[in-house]
Formats: structure tokens, C-alpha cells, sequence
């Protein structure tokens, strides 16, 4: 079956590949992106397609669209990006989510809500089940992103019940892989930056911390399944359960570019997780499945990717990075 689907956040690292995957399915996309932390080079190559459209809009203003399916991913990511300004930030996810919950009541369109593992701050269970409330700070600098993400739920959730809408949430644990922005301000693309510029690679905190990373061809995969499933609405995380501490990821970029950088170290940001680990037990019995690319081949592939770009290509999109 040929479906029309919107794709918010299109141009953005994730939202590129759904886009690129949902094109050469045969599906008519159309990509909606404001391009503040995305770059229009991620879909160029589809604007050729005669089944793909590309839409400049930001979704927290209105838009009137007949659709099949939303994949709902709009929203700056990074720290930095989200903390710059981060009443915008909590607008997107939810006038976002209002915006784009109207569409699919008035078309009878399936959505996917693209949360995030942030929903559960700093969390005291570990590792994360998706019964875990969590632990964020509402006043907090992070809380823009984490709050906001966490009514965006609540929001999908009363869509569901009170309209019948038909909504899935995935709950998105941190993803790296080639065409994530070098300049987002996650440790992947920074070590990886670092590394091949031969600089030294700042750590915050003592490298402790613990993060895991999932490549984004698993998540890509997993994020399409669960649009496509009929009887689970979620929310279900989505990563990949391998813990590394961030030193052990500063060690591995290192040794897979080939670089002399040092390891530099500097202060904790507030509200930081110390640990963050899925239990991606309801994954593998509800869609079956897990992801298959380990750390070190990830990395190798995104490594060689950054190796082909042109940094002055990717602009900062924020004053925070550069």
C-alpha cells in the first residue's frame, strides 16, 4: 500500500534517512523542516523524486496538509541547541505536537511521536523500563527538552483516548551515525570533530558517565516497524543496551581515526544523566527487535563519513558551538 506521509523535522539527521527509507519504499513523502538545527543538503539528493516534497515551515504555527501517517521528529536534540532557546524549544514539542495531533484527528492519519530517553532526567532505576517515571528536574536547564518531550507524551496519550486518534511513541536513546550534524554539540560528533582535527577531546565531568549508543540504520528500522504495527502504541524504548562510559567512547574514537588527541576534562553541565541504559525488553517482543551494529563499526562508518565532508558546509546553529 502507497501511503502520503509528512515527515516533520525531514532534514534532520534522523528525519533525512526515515524520508530517504519512505522515498525509495515508493511512499509520496513530504519533508517539513525550518531548518534551524537540519540541513537541507540531507535531502537534496531527493528532490529529484517525484514522490518527495520539501516543505520550509516551522511546525509550531498551523499547516493544512492531507495525510496517511506522521512521523512526528521536529525538535532541536542537543544541549546546546535546545538550551539556546529553549522557550522554542518547549514550543515545538508542544504547539508541535498539538499542530500535527490536529492533522492526523481531521485526516484519520496514523502518528509516531519520536520522544526521547530524556523523559527519565537522571534516572534512579536503571537500566530504564518504560514504567520508570523518572527523574527530572522541571526547573532545570534541561527541562525545556525533557519537559517538554514528557507533555508531548501526555498529549499523544489524551489524543488516543479522548479522540481515538491513532498514535505510537518511541522513546529514543542516543544515536550517532553518518549525516549527524558535526556541529550538534553530542559527544559523538565532538570527539569525532576533535579527533580528526587533531585536537585534544574535552570530557565533562571524570568520563564516568555512562551512555548507550545506538547506530542509526538500527534506529531508522525500528522506528518504521513501529509505525507499521497495528496493535502496540508504545511508548517503547528504542536503543541500543551496550554501556560504555563516555571515556571508553573518547578511547575508541581515538584509536578508530588514528589520532594523537589527549583527553582534556572540564566541568559537569547541570542536571547531566549519570547513567543511561534501555531495557529494550517490550522492543523485542512487541516488533521484534534489537539492534546489530556494535559500537566499534559504527563508529568506523561515521568516522569515514566526517572524513568526506566539508565542515565549513555545516554552520553552527547555534553561537554555542563552533
Amino acid at each position: 500500500m502507497i501511503d502520503r506521509i509528512l515527515v516533520t523535522g525531514g532534514a534532520g539527521f534522523l528525519g533525512s534517512h526515515i524520508c530517504e527509507r519512505l522515498v525509495d519504499e515508493g511512499h509520496d513523502v513530504i519533508c517539513l523542516d525550518n531548518f534551524f538545527t537540519s540541513q537541507k543538503t540531507n535531502v537534496a539528493h531527493l528532490l529529484g523524486r517525484p514522490n518527495f516534497e520539501l516543505i520550509r515551515h516551522d511546525i509550531t504555527l498551523p499547516i493544512h496538509l492531507e495525510v496517511d501517517k506522521i512521523y512526528n521528529m521536529a525538535c532541536p536534540a542537543a544541549p546546546g541547541h535546545y538550551q539556546y532557546n529553549p522557550i522554542k524549544t518547549i514550543k515545538t514539542s508542544v504547539l508541535g505536537s498539538i499542530n500535527m495531533l490536529g492533522i492526523a484527528k481531521r485526516c484519520g492519519a496514523r502518528i509516531l511521536q519520536a520522544s526521547t530517553s530524556e523523559v527519565y532526567g537522571d534516572p534512579e532505576e536503571h537500566p530504564q523500563t518504560e514504567s520508570y517515571r523518572g527523574n527530572v528536574n522541571p526547573i532545570g536547564i534541561r527541562a525545556c527538552y525533557d519537559e517538554g518531550k514528557r507533555v508531548a507524551e501526555t498529549l499523544f496519550m489524551d489524543y488516543h483516548r479522548s479522540n481515538n486518534v491513532d498514535t505510537r511513541i518511541v522513546r529514543i536513546f542516543n544515536t550517532y551515525g553518518p549525516r549527524m550534524h558535526p556541529y550538534d554539540g553530542r559527544v559523538v560528533s565532538n570527539f569525532i570533530r576533535q579527533a580528526l582535527a587533531g585536537q585534544d577531546i574535552t570530557l565533562f565531568g571524570d568520563g564516568t558517565q555512562t551512555r548507550s549508543f545506538c547506530y542509526r540504520d538500527d534506529l531508522v528500522e525500528v522506528i518504521i516497524r513501529m509505525m507499521n504495527q497495528d496493535d502496540f502504541i508504545g511508548p517503547v524504548n528504542i536503543g541500543n543496551p551496550d554501556e560504555f562510559t563516555i571515556r571508553e567512547l573518547a578511547e575508541k574514537v581515538i584509536e578508530l581515526s588514528g589520532s594523537s588527541s589527549k583527553l582534556t576534562f572540564a566541568p559537569l553541565p547541570d542536571d547531566d544523566p549519570t547513567r543511561r541504559r534501555p531495557d529494550i525488553t517490550l522492543a523485542k517482543d512487541k516488533l521484534g527487535w534489537e539492534p546489530g551494529i556494535k559500537l566499534d563499526a559504527g563508529l568506523k562508518q561515521t568516522i569515514d563519513w566526517f572524513k568526506t565532508i566539508n565542515l565549513d558546509d555545516y554552520r553552527p546553529p547555534t553561537p554555542n558551538y563552533s
